[in-house]
């Protein structure tokens, strides 16, 4: 059931990078713009944005775009064009070829880490389909880092949680900067009497019976009166926990069957 839960989501994600249709991109440093007048061939250049955010044009000089939309470069563009007297209502086209000032970093347990461009708004959820969505070791959760004014922030996305709910508030919009990771999957490990030994992955609510019946089940020597939870507490020391079959496990838990006596 919660496979086929995460294949909806990977369903939504990949509607998302269907519907992710063009927008108007904000310029800034680094970016490398195309530039057409119509009917004036010898205005189009092909440039980047400076560090200060400014771009050269033929007949006008240097033009501040850093933080316009390319609309209001194109506008901008054209107002110093008509108003220098050098182009009577130019018509000027502005194509972002290369986009290197808004890019976020997705990193991590997905199938494609990489750095995307933000092209317009995006979400946490289409920039993590750009990236091809969570590899099957991923997570279900997402953290976000963000930094602004020397600072960084933290927050945690439970993408599970955000779809199941429709709480698509938490959706949030990502910003150019920012890095998206997604950790491996929490993990819970399994030994002695039992058919399959080795570790698993941690589902929601994964039960000590649960985790018996991923690992195959008991071997014919072994017994459910004595399984035991070794697990680490906040500080490190390890607990050996007697278990019973509804008890709850946690990440990196180990879980150990003994063998029968009778």
């Amino acid at each position: 059931m919660k496979q086929l839960f995460r294949w909806a989501v990977g369903l939504m994600l990949a509607a998302l990078v269907g519907s992710a249709g063009a927008a108007d991109v904000l310029l800034g440093a680094g970016d490398v713009v195309k530039m057409s007048v119509f009917g004036n061939a010898d205005l189009t250049l092909e440039t980047r944005v400076s560090e200060s955010g400014s771009i050269t044009v033929p007949l006008i000089g240097e033009v501040a775009v850093g933080g316009l939309s390319t609309s209001a470069a194109e506008k901008k563009v054209a107002g110093l064009l008509e108003s220098g007297g050098f182009v009577k209502k130019p018509q000027v086209n502005l194509l972002v070829t290369v986009l290197n000032s808004q890019q976020v970093s997705v990193l991590g347990q997905v199938n494609r880490p990489g750095r995307y461009p933000v092209e317009g708004r995006r979400s946490v959820l289409e920039m993590l389909a750009q990236a091809g969505g969570s590899a099957q070791d991923g997570a279900e959760t997402i953290v976000l880092i963000r930094t602004k004014d020397g600072k960084s922030t933290r927050e945690l996305i439970d993408i599970i949680g955000l779809v199941r709910d429709g709480e698509l508030q938490r959706n949030l919009e990502v910003l150019g900067g920012d890095v998206l990771y997604v950790e491996r999957a929490p993990r819970v490990y399994i030994y002695g009497e039992v058919q399959r030994p080795g570790s698993f992955r941690l589902e929601r609510g994964m039960t000590v019976v649960q985790a018996l019946s991923a690992g195959g089940g008991l071997t014919a020597r072994g017994t459910e009166r004595d399984i035991r939870i070794k697990r680490r507490d906040a500080g490190g020391k390890l607990e050996v926990i007697k278990a019973k079959h509804d008890d709850l496990l946690r990440n990196d838990d180990v879980v150990y069957v003994s063998e029968s006596w009778f």
